[in-house]
């Protein structure tokens, strides 16, 4: 395949080396710039994984860019960035794109087409917390894109190193709902790859359930500065996030997405990973714009649509788009 990977961070980093170092023939392309891009050309991509006690290090070598203008159209598009830095990359997605090219969208939270599949409530409904200007949406359509829900921790510990820690699972699943013959080849190559690589008949529930419990910790980890441990022993902050939680599930099932179990069963599992900085704390601790609106600001948008009250989603908006405006890391 021709691949080209859009965000060279730590999941788009990590996404890319294992397609490049699977032994597949695949042409692999990573959109940089900067120190990254010098990085990436000079030294290749480095990959060190450290599963319990063993730590592995890889050097996988891609085509690094500036620019996709020079590219051909590809036949899979990886775009692997935040929320708030989707829409000023679009223009390197457009050029390679062609009638068969699969649009793979490894990004955290509620998903600009989360409405384009016809039977479900709210069916075409335009999401303004992720998508306010449309360009999102008609710049990917819905009818090439995978969705991708993805299980790993990583991090970039300098330009072009990527720390693979835990976690190897990327559920994909048809943006318009079902299942296809792509995305079964789109399976069996990311397995091949390395990858634990299942395929969801519905991915907007995988979606909704991983947002289930990131919309809490990750909001409450950039107020307070706390890893997922400490916000989870708190009782108060604990029930707090619950009752987060539970306004979420309602909405979940008005839109036809039902979770089974409670916010505790919940909790239970994220206090399994131990004391970690959530992706939302350690952009605040990088100065980097936090994608509240993707995981928190969209819930409120569902659910006002709804007209389900989310009095506690509310106040967790308010004080952390507070906080990250004070910092300059959310727009006034």
């Amino acid at each position: 395949m021709n691949i080209t990977i859009i965000g060279t961070g730590a999941i788009g980093g990590w996404i890319a080396a294992k397609l490049a170092l699977a032994s597949a023939g695949h042409v692999v392309n990573v959109v940089a710039r900067g120190e990254t891009l010098r990085a990436v050309s000079d030294h290749g991509l480095r990959l060190r994984s450290t599963v319990g006690e063993e730590r592995q290090e890889f050097v996988a070598r891609v085509n690094a860019v500036e620019s996709t203008t020079a590219l051909p159209p590809q036949d899979l598009i990886v775009v692997a960035v935040k929320q708030p830095a989707l829409a000023a990359v679009l223009h390197h997605i457009t050029p390679l794109l062609a009638p068969h090219t699969m649009i793979l969208s490894a990004m955290n939270g509620v998903p600009s087409w989360f409405f384009a599949r016809t039977d479900r409530p709210l069916a075409g409904t335009a999401l303004l917390s992720v998508d306010p200007s449309g360009a999102i949406g008609k710049a990917l359509p819905a009818a090439q894109t995978i969705g991708c829900v993805v299980h790993a921790a990583c991090s970039v510990s300098e330009s072009g190193v990527i720390e693979h820690k835990m976690g190897n699972r990327l559920i994909i699943g048809e943006a318009l709902g079902g299942n296809s013959e792509r995305l079964s080849t789109l399976s069996q190559m990311l397995i091949a790859a390395g990858f634990d690589a299942p395929v969801s008949n519905d991915i907007h529930h995988d979606i909704w359930f991983k947002l289930w419990g990131n919309m809490t910790t990750n909001p409450v980890s950039a107020i307070t500065g706390a890893t997922s441990d400490k916000i989870l022993a708190d009782p108060q902050v604990r029930a707090f996030c619950s009752r987060v939680m539970i306004e979420a599930k309602l909405i979940g099932a008005a839109i036809g997405i039902h979770i089974e179990g409670e916010p505790e069963s919940r909790h239970a599992l994220t206090e399994k990973l131990g004391a970690f900085k959530t992706s939302m704390l350690q952009d605040v601790n990088a100065g980097r714009a936090v994608e509240l609106d993707a995981l928190v600001t969209v819930v409120r948008e569902i659910g006002q649509a709804l007209r389900i009250e989310t009095p506690s989603t509310d106040a967790l908006l308010g004080l952390a788009r507070l906080m990250a405006q004070t910092r300059g890391l959310y727009p006034s």
